[in-house]
């Protein structure tokens, strides 16, 4: 079980300190509602508070980051990582959902925005539909002092799913979509439906 950190555990004198906390999983695991309820236990702290996510991601809404539960919060769609520093310059705890999708320069914009004293909570898949880590994750989770790894359930199986399988027939990096594109499988079940098995 994942326990928040608390921001008196970390303080140092009168020096604020911030730290990295990542979700990740697989498609349907639940990253995007974590870190919603993560943002809105800050925001009832009375924290400021500000939310990114990539332009490209415009499955449910323009400018709200929505979990497939259809829980949402407000949030700034932003074309570069580094357009985050600018935009939240003013807030306690930064949240960054779909992080994926940013190009390496995200790992930049996190380290620097902790180092500056603020909380970053950053959602995102740790695998693309390969099962190869995906983008800028991994050193995400390399430099994060917090990491939470849920889980989806395997549609086949009814196992713990970690993998995001594509149902659609492209090679492409990126495919938005949802239960029409991809599907939650378990380890065995996923490589079992690749073909590509590695």
């Amino acid at each position: 079980m994942f326990i928040e950190p608390r921001i008196d555990n970390f303080k140092a004198a009168d020096e604020p300190t911030g730290w990295i906390e990542v979700i990740c999983g697989s498609m349907f695991s639940g990253k995007t509602e974590e870190l919603i309820r993560r943002m809105n236990r800050a925001i009832i702290a009375r924290q400021k508070v500000e939310i990114f996510k990539p332009t490209i991601d415009t499955r449910y809404h323009r400018t709200e980051v929505v979990s497939h539960n259809e829980n949402s919060i407000r949030s700034t769609p932003v074309q570069f990582a580094n357009d985050i520093l600018l935009l939240a310059a003013d807030s306690d705890v930064v949240g960054i959902d779909e992080a994926q999708f940013f190009d390496k320069e995200i790992i930049v914009v996190a380290r620097t925005l902790a180092n500056h004293g603020k909380r970053v909570i950053i959602a995102g898949l740790d695998m693309d539909f390969t099962g190869d880590p995906f983008g800028p994750m991994p050193s995400l989770m390399s430099i994060a002092e917090f990491i939470t790894k849920v889980h989806a359930i395997c549609v086949n199986c009814g196992g713990v799913a970690s993998y995001s399988h594509r149902l659609v027939d492209s090679s492409n990096k990126v495919v938005l979509g949802e239960s029409e594109t991809y599907e939650a499988l378990c380890r065995s079940c996923f490589y079992g439906s690749n073909q590509n098995a590695k």
